[in-house]
């Protein structure tokens, strides 16, 4: 997996796939951004473009800097870069710490078809659309959303409109539960939770149907894992899950839906293969991941498994060695 360092900043972006024609991925910053949590970034990505058949890598930037000295450090980053998105090489999304704001300037090089909003309201759709197929609809689904960060208000909306309940939120260490499910106008505000006074571990114990996860790698561990009581777990983010985690949750019949699956709404936003209107995007994004669940439904290797082995069934039609390990978290 290539990392290139930068010359004119403290960063670095790794490649999954050294020949792919293009590379897509997460660009964070941190006092110290450490290669490995990049490289899975990068590689979760890799195998959701393989997923949808697509000859694209996944990949993940870096950058080194403290809060005083970040925004410089992302002002040289971009502009350095500048070449590499006009042609293709790294097409950047936000992180941590490098909000969409930070990346405008790179905007009308960027060759794909749309970034932001509309890729936003189809990440939205296809979360929604894997938790529909995995569980059997979600009409009377009592559901927690760990995470309640930028697209919570949006994930909450989608599932109570398809008759969900949201029963349990998290933001950070706060956690919240209602048992009868949070009225609409308590999820409604980007970035904060309803009043409670629970832990965040707590409102994870809450025994729910289904379990929205995503605010950072690895956020569901083995701990975590053992605490819950959860039939279905879906990822709204890049890799919440470890290996022992989804050993864990794979001894107590839970479900588990591969991120690279869940996440892969974007895709459909940046590179469209028909009407290219919002809503057109959204559907086609929530369909296509709905079939690609629903193909391996009954895998006796489970959803986790099957998923990974499709994709390197694909990876393997135009790379002469697959890239070395799978997109779980450490």
């Amino acid at each position: 997996m290539p990392i290139e360092k930068l010359d004119t900043v403290d960063a670095f972006i790794v490649f999954d796939l050294a020949d792919a024609p293009e590379s897509v991925g997460i660009v964070r910053s941190a006092r110290k951004i450490l290669p490995g949590g990049a490289s899975d970034l990068a590689r979760s990505i890799t195998y959701a473009l393989a997923t949808f058949e697509m000859r694209r890598s996944g990949a993940s930037a870096g950058i080194n800097a403290v809060d005083d000295d970040r925004a410089d450090a992302v002002a040289k980053f971009t502009a350095e870069i500048a070449p590499m998105v006009a042609s293709g090489r790294f097409l950047p999304e936000p992180g941590a710490r490098v909000p969409r704001a930070a990346l405008e300037s790179l905007a009308k090089a960027d060759p794909r078809s749309s970034v932001g909003g509309m890729a936003d309201h189809a990440a939205v759709a296809g979360v929604v659309a894997a938790a529909a197929s995995a569980a059997g609809g979600l009409d009377g689904r009592t559901v927690t959303i760990e995470g309640f960060n930028g697209s919570g208000p949006a994930l909450a909306a989608a599932v109570v409109e398809q008759g969900a309940k949201v029963v349990a939120v998290t933001s950070g260490t706060k956690g919240a539960v209602n048992q009868g499910g949070f009225p609409a106008d308590a999820l409604s505000t980007t970035g904060s939770i309803p009043e409670g006074d629970q832990t965040a571990t707590e409102a994870l114990a809450e025994p729910v149907d289904m379990l929205f996860a995503g605010s950072k790698m690895g956020v569901v561990n083995h701990t975590v894992a053992e605490q819950l009581t959860v039939g279905t777990v879906v990822p709204h983010g890049p890799i919440p899950v470890t290996a022992k985690a989804l050993s864990v949750l794979g001894r107590s019949d839970t479900t588990v839906v591969p991120d690279f699956i869940s996440t892969a709404g974007p895709l459909f936003a940046w590179w469209p293969t028909g009407d290219p209107t919002p809503e057109a995007i959204a559907a086609d994004a929530a369909a296509k991941i709905t079939a690609s669940l629903e193909e391996i439904a009954d895998h006796p290797d489970g959803l986790f498994l099957a998923a990974a082995q499709r994709a390197e069934s694909f990876l393997a039609t135009w790379q002469e060695t697959l890239p070395f390990g799978r997109p779980l978290a450490s």
